[in-house]
């Protein structure tokens, strides 16, 4: 009896609810969707946020602007390291905060020199893919709200049944099962885009992390003892 209850409210939906029918704004698909609705709005405007401000920040000009590269490489090629150290301080990003740990350095063993590059990368780039990981999880928990919406609103679509003693209409049932179904749908509009946002900064990143390490590598490489 209850499945058969459930079934007819899925089509009344489709079919003959008023307020499903009528609704014409965001607004009014967030007000159906219930306190767990608007939280999945509040989470896709910090998802929008972060990806902007991700985008911007995580640029290759930012992380290693070529100005900064050629003019840190016109100072070793005149071993001017201690003014090189003095720009790498003065104009911190990625590439200058790795490179520094390199120039502080010399005078050592090529080997500390070549650990200390290797660890002050590993902790720049840990800390970028901390920045990234935000949206990660923000993919992973809209979903899960939204889940947390379709329960919300099939265990109210399932009161008005036993209320009713069995006797609900389908109209009865509108409002908790169109919960469930905007929430579900809420959760994964937010969930799709974020997740390609993610995987999209995260493999830019890689790739940056990866030629700005080249680009040390080649610039300290001068230190390498002759085999």
């Amino acid at each position: 009896m209850k499945s058969k209850l459930v079934l007819s409210g899925l089509a009344f939906l489709a079919t003959a609810s008023p307020s499903l029918a009528q609704t014409t704004s965001a607004g009014d698909v967030f007000k159906q969707a219930g306190l767990v609705g608007i939280a999945i709005m509040l989470l896709s405007i910090v998802a929008l946020a972060l990806i902007i401000e991700n985008i911007v920040s995580l640029k290759r000009d930012k992380l290693a602007p070529p100005e900064l590269i050629d003019e840190i490489q016109a100072l070793f090629d005149e071993e001017k390291f201690q003014e090189a150290m003095e720009l790498c301080e003065d104009e911190p990003s990625f590439f200058t905060r790795v490179c520094g740990a390199g120039i502080a350095k010399i005078g050592h063993q090529f080997e500390a020199m070549e650990k200390s590059i290797e660890e002050m990368g590993d902790e720049e780039s840990i800390k970028l893919h901390q920045k990234i990981g935000w949206l990660s999880l923000i993919a992973n928990v809209a979903p899960m709200m939204g889940l947390l919406g379709t329960v919300m609103g099939m265990v109210k679509a399932f009161n008005e049944i036993a209320a009713s003693q069995g006797q609900a209409n389908p109209a009865d049932l509108a409002a908790g099962i169109s919960q469930a179904l905007l929430t579900t749908m809420l959760g994964l509009i937010v969930a799709i885009p974020v997740t390609a946002s993610f995987a999209f900064l995260r493999n830019r990143l890689i790739k940056t992390v990866i030629e700005t390490g080249a680009i040390v590598e080649d610039l300290f490489d001068r230190f390498r003892p002759a085999a």
